[in-house]
């Protein structure tokens, strides 16, 4: 399964100056984590987004945005938001609400 190269250029240029970022391959996508704990990717041409749960109730409101699956089982605390959604402000908002989320989550 490929992925928006696009849309992952967009994260990585948004990431690159973080030290605490890696990135590598899972879903058949990329994902890009803080501190190694996973914190956004890209599947398709959507946005894998991490966020705890009063903030993915309030994100399921969202035009574009949807709870995310993967072999036929609901992910708790992921979303995704499809891609036709995602001009820079939008997505350099739930970049900042991920990363926000992922910082207060101990190191792995």
């Amino acid at each position: 399964m490929a992925y928006d190269e696009a849309l992952a250029e967009r994260l990585r240029d948004r990431l690159r100056d973080d030290p605490a970022v890696t990135e590598r391959k899972m879903f058949g996508g990329l994902a890009f984590f803080t501190n190694g704990n996973m914190t956004v990717g890209v599947s398709r041409d959507e946005l894998i987004v991490r966020l705890g749960p009063a903030a993915i109730e309030a994100a399921l409101t969202r035009p574009g945005v949807r709870p995310f699956e993967s072999g036929g089982r609901s992910m708790r605390g992921w979303i995704l938001v499809a891609g036709e959604h995602l001009d820079d402000p939008e997505l350099d908002g739930w970049l900042a609400d991920a990363t926000d989320h992922v910082r207060d989550m101990p190191a792995k």
